[in-house]
């Protein structure tokens, strides 16, 4: 739980200081400061993976958990059904957290925020974005190719901010957390929750593309995020 409200909080501190950061450096060029949000993002999403992956799977994203459990239910692997909720209440604590910690380092008192994000092509761009998140996570834990997720994962969510409308929340816990913040990564709680909606659409979707494309069940999230060390297998 504690890796889990961690990863979520540090990831939600890497976005939202990010954008901050970005607006301050370049702030007459919003392409500029998307291109400066997505890298860092990708980046750092990388090596927390990496890095708290053998400890909790490294999902820092309840419809990554939740797909976990539903994928590997009934098998001795993947997250037991006991554990789903504190995963998810983890990641929302921790990635409300990590807003307040980002503004508490830029001198940005936490509000909530003014940008209106659901309009129906942002909501079409998080149904894409979810989807191809769990599709990326799911298609390499189900193939054997676990070790590369940290860098493929980090990679997909840097291009969907550019290619999807919505700039790739993907993420209910870090969608939550980024209503505390009136800076560039806000959005609007008005906003939040058809971006669940569409999130948990997007996670159905990709969840039917893997289980069609790889139907034969293979190791859980756990060890496809970061392989755990086989003692823990």
């Amino acid at each position: 739980m504690l890796a889990e409200s961690v990863g979520t909080g540090l990831l939600v501190t890497i976005v939202v200081g990010s954008g901050i950061m970005a607006q301050r450096l370049s702030p007459d060029d919003v392409g500029l400061q998307l291109l400066q949000n997505s890298l860092t993002t990708a980046l750092g999403l990388a090596v927390l993976i990496l890095a708290l992956g053998p400890v909790s799977g490294a999902h820092f994203n309840p419809v990554v958990s939740l797909v976990d459990w539903w994928v590997s239910r009934g098998t001795p692997h993947g997250l037991p059904v006991r554990d789903v909720a504190p995963y998810l209440a983890a990641q929302v604590v921790g990635g409300i957290a990590g807003t307040v910690l980002a503004g508490a380092m830029f001198d940005t008192a936490s509000a909530l925020s003014t940008t209106d994000r659901a309009s129906a092509g942002a909501l079409l761009g998080e149904v894409v974005a979810t989807a191809g998140l769990i599709l990326v996570i799911f298609a390499l834990a189900r193939s054997g190719r676990g070790a590369v997720t940290a860098a493929a994962v980090g990679g997909y969510i840097g291009a969907a901010y550019w290619f999807t409308s919505s700039t790739s929340f993907a993420n209910p816990a870090v969608t939550i957390a980024r209503m505390f913040t009136d800076t560039f990564a806000g959005i609007a709680p008005a906003s939040v929750g058809p971006f669940l909606l569409a999130q948990l659409l997007g996670a159905i979707l990709g969840l039917g593309l893997v289980l069609v494309l790889y139907p034969t069940p293979a190791r859980s999230t756990a060890a496809a995020v970061a392989p755990q060390p086989a003692a823990q297998l």
